[in-house]
């Protein structure tokens, strides 16, 4: 908290500074922020030298920042520190460098002329003049703005300015004018013009390349930084320059090649991009080398500060602080802004402070200082140190202690004292006496063993040191103890019994008192684990527990724990818990054959229980879940871990397990056994439903059932077709080798259509071949009809419907045995591909065409046809559809009822213009309770019906003409009636007759007055 009394904490501290020297705004700034309460006031350091702000007009302080006018190079350049200090102690900030930076003119107004001669190497001086700051170098060839362009040829370094030409060429003749900028001041120097001329004394031959640039054998190189290498030789040819690595390793991905490769740049720079680099210039006269180690280091960064303390006098207090870095940073530490010095009770091991036996004058601010060559760091603690008197305001004695007779009790005594006071203590107001029971532990606390009656009373601790004496006072009472009377007792159970656990016991009523229980180590949670456990026994001195539907996870030891206050006691049990056989273990498949597999297992828990019997279940790929199996012995009893299972299919994948069984119950499955398959064995199994027929012209099909795979009996399973004409001895056979061919096609031009063959169908696998399936008769494909059916007629039958008839055609049964008869439909505006179809069975030579639409005009045409297709079509015929029935319902429907008469009438329909002419009714009726309907026509808008009595009707009323039945009124109910009169109406438009269901005439004539 800011408001409380706190030492100096730098919030913003000063940063290095380099600052141009023709600035103009002739100041440079240094910040300071720092907070404490109180304010800290703020002083600087120049050099480790404390700056007197008011010997120096120049110097003025403006909250905390330190401002410097006209700053001077030879007196201000140094190292800064801000120096903060409050009643609690002084900091000092980190270091702050300001320099100045600033760029000279050349003095040398004149250069030497260079000759050179052509495809010589060439070096050219900058000698850049005095100067701070970073520096930037171009050359400039005969005039301004024309710059020497870097490339392959030429190269201007960036360490020393000088310009690099390979190999010259008669286009470099010329002045060369070096270009200095500093990178800070943004100022600019031109040296003396180079005039380079070339000698005409003949022609440089070729050379091996030489290396005139080159990266020292040693770069520091700082984390995160950029590190720039740079390397350019002369030669003829110009040499090309490639980069490598000494150790083997990649060059960093992240590298880049500048100016033709003459520079490597490595940005953010870290300990896996150190190593031995190489640059290798190369031409067809050979190749040199330039290395240099590029070595990691890195300024100190804190790993762990250390952080503001607070200790009571006489105690010790101790800092740790460490700090990464490379080299590894050495340490030292400050007190209050002065180096501290190890000595007496101060130690100091690298980051490391330890303060023992602290006393009021090492109260203060303290800083760690970690430090190697390229840095330094600050962190920053307050040390508070504690110096009062006794106070038992926040840590009273108990007010009340209670302890049973013959116990153990500890009265505290803890007051808030620096240094540690001594204590004392009194018993009412009898100075109290160590002896063997009673004994004061070095905290002050009071220990009285083997309590008796006599020790109930007022205790007071007295606590004493040189800031003065404080004491508390509190009450012991004695109690007497608890004891179980009725403990809970070990059992021997069966699943799915229920018991009680008692406990029960007598104890001092005056307290309140706690059963808990635990089974294994773990309490009971009474809430969550309900359904099986229950605490009972109803008074405060029995806490039983019951314990339902026990299962075998119920077995192990129940602890039943009684607490008070002043003591605590627990009483246990151990429940074993009798129940089916636990899974066998290691079931093992030790031999298998075609048939049988010797299986061997371990046996598992009997819980409590001997194990009778073992029953083992299979699974295979083709079994719905598990099943029990046969085995040798039939019947495998408790004391057996072996069995042979028998009656097993060759060639199938199976696992085992095993069920035990005991008087109790059966068990859990054991793990399965690993799959194993049974060996190979001639197929037993014969394909079922061997048939076929149909296909094409000059085609025998012959289908039959694919034998499944768990009957194969094994590997390489296939078939063999045999057939032969119906009469003939001799079979014709082939081999289908695929396992899941259910039909085969034997074709042959001269194969008569729908002739009858023998067929049967063998099975084989790699152990050979199998029985034959029983032979069957099979016909050859036979030929689609010849001629087309004749005599075809249609006529119309109603709106929807239209019946056609035709005559058979004559034809040779084997040149196109008839089938049936398709009838092809189509509407005058619907093209032929699109027609409908139905078929005919037998020798059937006419049909019906329903769904028609009315009044429109049909084409029909009729084909025979046969398994091998269709033949070819009639004529066709054209038939128009009636006209549709009348669509307006029968309306205003009345009846009347007497005796077992009941007359109906309606209102005439009357047919639309495109509708057919109504040529009568029809009344439909039925009873109430039943689903046949019988049916009247009249050609009358009225009709009697004699109906028995006593029964419900429901009736409806449609017209009908030559286009077919007309719209149905809606249903109408009569409802029973006993030899009376009644009278009821029904409407198109209603659901039902406005006649409710009911029973009596009075409400039928009321419901009818009410329409």
């Amino acid at each position: 908290d800011d408001n409380m009394p706190h030492g100096p904490v730098f919030l913003q501290e000063p940063t290095s500074v380099i600052f141009p020297l023709d600035s103009e705004e002739k100041k440079v700034k240094l910040n300071c922020e720092v907070k404490g309460n109180p304010r800290p006031t703020i002083g600087w350091k120049l050099n480790g030298t404390g700056i007197d702000i008011g010997m120096d007009y120049r110097y003025s302080l403006v909250e905390g920042n330190l401002l410097i006018n006209n700053p001077n190079k030879t007196q201000d350049t140094g190292t800064y520190q801000c120096v903060a200090t409050n009643p609690f102690g002084t900091i000092v900030s980190r270091e702050a460098k300001l320099q100045f930076a600033y760029l000279e003119n050349f003095k040398t107004r004149t250069r030497s002329t260079v000759s050179v001669r052509q495809g010589q190497g060439m070096v050219l001086l900058c000698g850049p003049p005095p100067h701070s700051g970073e520096l930037t170098y171009a050359w400039i060839f005969n005039e301004y703005p024309s710059f020497v362009q870097q490339d392959q040829r030429r190269f201007v370094s960036q360490d020393t300015g000088n310009l690099y030409i390979a190999k010259v060429e008669a286009s470099d003749a010329g002045n060369y004018t070096c270009v200095v900028t500093n990178a800070v001041t943004n100022s600019r120097a031109l040296g003396p013009p180079t005039p380079l001329l070339l000698r005409n004394d003949g022609v440089m031959g070729e050379y091996e390349p030489k290396i005139e640039v080159q990266f020292p054998e040693t770069v520091p190189s700082a984390k995160g930084t950029t590190v720039k290498l740079e390397c350019f030789a002369l030669g003829n040819p110009v040499p090309t320059i490639s980069w490598r690595r000494a150790d083997g390793k990649q060059i960093p991905r992240k590298a880049r090649r500048h100016r033709s490769s003459g520079v490597l740049e490595i940005p953010n720079f870290q300990q896996e991009d150190a190593g031995l680099y190489e640059c290798v210039a190369e031409n067809v006269r050979g190749k040199n080398v330039a290395r240099g180690q590029l070595t990691f280091y890195a300024q100190p960064s804190w790993i762990q500060k250390i952080s503001d303390a607070r200790a009571a006098m006489e105690e010790t207090a101790a800092w740790e602080c460490r700090a990464s870095g490379r080299p590894k940073p050495s340490y030292s530490w400050l007190k209050d802004g002065e180096p501290l010095r190890p000595q007496g009770r101060i130690r100091i091991e690298q980051g490391s402070l330890t303060i023992t036996n602290v006393s009021l004058a090492d109260a203060g601010m303290y800083q760690c200082v970690a430090e190697n060559r390229h840095g330094v760091i600050f962190a920053s603690a307050e040390l508070s140190v504690i110096a009062v008197g006794p106070d038992f305001s926040k840590t009273l004695v108990k007010k009340l202690t209670l302890v049973k007779v013959g116990g153990e009790v500890i009265i505290e005594c803890k007051p808030k004292a620096s240094p540690r006071p001594t204590y004392s203590w009194k018993k009412g107001k009898d100075i109290l006496r160590e002896n063997e029971r009673i004994t004061v532990l070095d905290d002050g606390s009071l220990r009285i063993v083997n309590v008796t009656k006599s020790d109930a009373g007022s205790y007071t601790c007295i606590a004493t040191n040189h800031f003065g004496t404080a004491s508390s006072t509190g009450s012991l009472l004695v109690k007497d103890p608890t004891r179980v009377m009725v403990s809970p007792f070990s059992m021997d159970v069966t699943v799915g019994e229920s018991i009680v656990l008692p406990c029960q016991v007598s104890h001092d009523h005056s307290l309140d008192i706690m059963f808990t229980w635990s089974f294994n180590g773990h309490l009971i949670d009474f809430e969550k684990d309900g359904d099986h456990f229950e605490r009972v026994g109803g008074q405060d001195s029995a806490g039983d527990l019951m314990i339902r539907s026990i299962q075998l996870k119920h077995a192990g030891t129940y602890v039943c724990m009684v607490q008070t206050s002043v003591d605590k006691l627990s009483a246990a049990a151990d429940l074993i818990v009798r129940g089916p056989p636990g899974p066998p273990e290691a079931v093992t498949i030790d031999e298998i054959t075609d048939s049988t597999a010797q299986l061997s297992w371990r046996p598992g828990a009997d819980n409590h229980s001997p194990i009778t019997m073992y029953v083992v279940q299979a699974r295979t790929p083709f079994s719905v879940g598990w099943q029990a199996v046969s085995t040798v012995p039939e019947i495998i009893d408790g004391r057996t871990f072996t069995a042979t299972v028998v009656g097993l299919n060759p060639w199938v994948e199976y696992e085992f397990r095993v069920v035990a069984a005991n008087l109790i119950g059966i068990g859990e499955p054991s793990r399965p056994s690993e799959k194993k398959r049974t060996e190979e064995a001639l197929p037993e199994v014969t394909p079922a439903n061997v048939s076929g027929g149909g296909g094409s012209k000059s085609e025998l099909v012959i289908t039959w059932e694919t034998v499944p795979e768990e009957l194969q009996n094994g590997g390489g399973f296939g078939y063999v077709v045999a057939f032969r004409p119906l009469g003939t001895v001799s079979w014709m056979q082939t081999v289908v080798a695929s396992a899941d061919a259910s039909r085969y096609v034997f074709r042959n031009e001269s194969l008569p259509p729908f002739s009858p063959y023998e067929v049967k169908v063998g099975v084989y696998n790699n152990k050979g071949e199998g029985s034959f399936s029983p032979v069957t008769v099979v016909y050859s494909a036979e030929e689609e009809p010849t001629r087309a059916p004749g005599g075809v007629l249609a006529r119309s039958l109603s709106a929807s419907d239209v019946e056609i008839s035709w005559t058979s055609p004559r034809d040779n049964p084997h040149k196109g045995r008839i089938q049936g008869y398709e009838v092809r439909y189509w509407r005058y505006d619907e093209k032929e591909e699109n027609a409908k179809k139905i078929r005919t069975v037998g020798n059937q030579t006419s049909t019906k065409v329903t769904n028609l639409r009315g009044n429109a005009l049909y084409h029909l045409a009729v084909k025979a046809y046969n398994t091998a297709g269709t033949g070819p079509a009639s004529a066709t015929v054209n038939v128009t559809t009636r006209k549709p029935p009348p669509s307006q319902p029968p309306g205003n429907i009345i009846w009347n009822s007497s005796d077992s008469k009941i007359i109906l009438n309606w209102d005439q329909v009357k047919a639309l213009d495109n509708e057919s002419e109504v040529k009568g009714y029809k009344v439909l009726y039925r009873w109430n309770r039943q689903s046949s309907t019988s049916v009247i026509e009249t050609n009358r808008t009225s009709v009697e019906l004699s109906l028995p009595v006593d029964e419900d009707y429901i009736i409806e009323i449609k017209p009908f003409s030559d286009g077919g039945d007309g719209s149905s009124s809606e249903q109408i109910r009569i409802p029973r009636m006993s030899n009376a009169y009644a009278r009821g109406a029904g409407s198109s438009t209603s659901n039902a007759c406005t006649l409710s269901a009911i029973s009596t005439i009075m409400i039928s004539l009321t419901a009818r007055s009410s329409l």
